[in-house]
């Protein structure tokens, strides 16, 4: 049997490969049932054979050559077989196949089936027609002389299909960028004076199709890389130098004692080194917060630097500034004194804002209830100034421009914290006291009549001892001049009994027994841990004779007797 050569590494052909009964011709059916006894109508297997040498088929008018070659293809629908690039050194012998419509018969007898669609007008060239069953244009590559032709000379050869064209330019070196190949960044679609015509897009692949040579590209977007690369490295070099300066450098900082520019700074309660160096440097005081914060904590009173309005220097060193308001010079905060009563407080404050005297007091009387008293100071009767005892004595940043309403609310917001934190609302019933109002009205008489701290424990007692009502020495009575004054709005000593015992107001206590209906001043803080904490030692009467330390009684005797002493001594200047 012989084989048709397919090319190194080509399984031979057979006649009995399973090919051979896939239906032939382009979808043409086998029409003769013996076909399909021959081959049991299923694809036949055999082992493979060996390739052998090329060879000749000499005798194909034999009656074998209609078994072998009539309805055989090589390959799928439109396949071309052999495969392309493979090539067959021998050439097909002639053949004759029988005319259309025939049948055809090998030795055996087999009919090997009609073909009647497919016409052979020329008996000398049997595949000349094959066109109509492997896709019209095909070449003969079996029975013509041409099929497989002589290598061509190189200038005759065509030129190589252009692969399909893509959005990528894998460059003069097969994907390597053209900004690293060194190309230019010139327009390639400039005008190819070789060729005498422009060049479109097809003709940029790397040469390919007759294009001309990508131009080579100038140096400018390597700057552009150097240029950026630098000023990467210049910017990193900068914030990591500020990064250094504001971790371990020196913080800047102004010389000198200022510009002779003066400023008023308000500092808030409670504000801490930094609070203070943000308000220095906003008002242009100083040149950098830390470099207050570190002049600070080098000075040892730094730390003592309170709260208030203070009359700066621009462009002061920070250690210039810590000394200036550390002196008083700088301090121009309104100051509340202790025991001072409200009508004093009220003028201040006018005074300080630059309002209409009397506006703060107008201020009060309408809207104290707006201020952010305490539930337990408000709704008690007869009260001359609900706001007594809560405009607590401190310093507070007051200047022009401001309401007095602002200054009012934080004057109760400090008394309202202070009488929160010495705990008045828990301690009063345990000083027999109906609540905190009676507790603050305490300390406001210990604090009226009290010439100096060492006094104001033994002066609450002496208020505690003269409020029982079965005692003997003043049966419930008071009797202090400081609340007769408090109604006049003055601060006389020389009183006449009978004065004081004639005037019918709730505040005079020589005329009504008990406390008064409220405070009468503004005590301060030792005053009220005065009230919280009075001395147990039996004292009910005081004098003071030289108006700034007082002398404690126990009995009215002893209490005239110093009275006495106190007369002859005014006498005798």
């Amino acid at each position: 049997m012989t084989e048709y050569g397919r090319g190194q590494g080509s399984e031979p052909w057979h006649p009995e490969d399973p090919l051979y009964g896939d239906g032939g011709w382009e979808g043409q059916q086998q029409a003769h049932a013996g076909q399909q006894a021959a081959y049991g109508g299923q694809p036949q297997h055999y082992p493979e054979q060996q390739p052998q040498q090329p060879q000749h088929y000499g005798d194909w008018g034999t009656g074998q050559q209609a078994a072998y070659g009539q309805a055989q293809q090589y390959g799928q629908q439109g396949q071309q077989y052999p495969q392309q690039g493979q090539q067959y050194p021998q050439q097909y012998d002639q053949q004759q196949y029988p005319g259309h419509g025939q049948q055809a018969y090998d030795n055996n007898g087999w009919a090997t089936g009609s073909h009647p669609q497919v016409q052979y007008p020329d008996p000398a060239d049997p595949y000349g027609q094959q066109t109509a069953a492997y896709g019209g244009d095909q070449h003969d590559y079996y029975g013509s002389p041409d099929a497989y032709p002589p290598p061509e000379p190189p200038s005759r050869r065509q030129a190589e299909p252009e692969p399909p064209q893509t959005d990528w330019d894998p460059g003069p070196d097969q994907g390597e960028h053209a900004f690293f190949a060194g190309g230019d960044d010139k327009d390639d679609d400039d005008f190819d004076e070789e060729s005498g015509g422009g060049r479109g897009r097809g003709d940029r692949r790397g040469g390919r199709g007759g294009g001309k040579p990508k131009k080579r590209r100038s140096g400018m977007a390597c700057l552009v890389v150097v240029l950026v690369f630098g000023a990467g490295v210049a910017g990193v070099g900068y914030f990591g130098y500020q990064f250094y300066q504001d971790r371990f450098g020196d913080a800047p900082d102004f010389a000198g004692d200022g510009n002779g520019e003066q400023v008023s700074v308000v500092i808030p309660k409670g504000a801490g080194g930094y609070v203070i160096g943000q308000k220095l440097k906003t008002a242009g005081v100083i040149q950098s917060v830390d470099a207050f914060v570190a002049a600070q904590s080098s000075n040892p009173d730094g730390k003592s630097i309170q709260d208030g309005v203070y009359t700066l220097e621009k462009q002061m060193s920070a250690a210039s500034a810590v000394e200036l308001m550390l002196s008083p010079k700088s301090r121009d905060n309104l100051i509340i004194a202790e025991g001072s009563r409200n009508t004093a407080v009220y003028a201040l404050i006018d005074k300080r804002l630059g309002v209409d005297e009397g506006t703060t007091a107008s201020v009060a009387k309408k809207k104290y209830r707006d201020l952010g008293l305490p539930d337990w100071a408000l709704n008690h009767p007869d009260l001359k100034d609900p706001l007594e005892g809560f405009l607590y004595p401190s310093s507070y940043a007051a200047s022009e421009g401001q309401k007095p309403e602002t200054i009012l609310k934080e004057m109760v917001a400090r008394a309202t914290d202070k009488y929160e934190e010495l705990g008045l609302e828990k301690k009063a019933k345990g000083l027999g006291l109906d609540g905190p109002w009676q507790l603050l009205t305490v300390a406001s008489l210990a604090q009226a009549e009290g010439t100096s701290h060492d006094d104001f424990r033994k002066m609450a007692e002496v208020v505690y001892n003269r409020l029982k009502s079965g005692n003997r020495e003043t049966y419930g009575s008071l009797e202090f001049d400081s609340t007769y004054n408090y109604v006049k709005n003055q601060s006389k000593i020389d009183l006449s009994i009978a004065e004081l015992r004639q005037y019918d107001n709730p505040y005079n206590t020589y005329f009504v027994k008990g406390l008064p209906p409220g405070p009468i001043d503004n005590p301060g803080e030792e005053a009220l841990r005065g009230a919280l904490n009075p001395t147990d030692d039996g004292w009910y009467y005081f004098i003071s004779l030289d108006g700034k330390t007082s002398k404690f009684t126990k009995t009215l005797a002893e209490h005239e007797k110093l009275v006495d002493e106190w007369n002859a001594s005014r006498n005798k200047g």
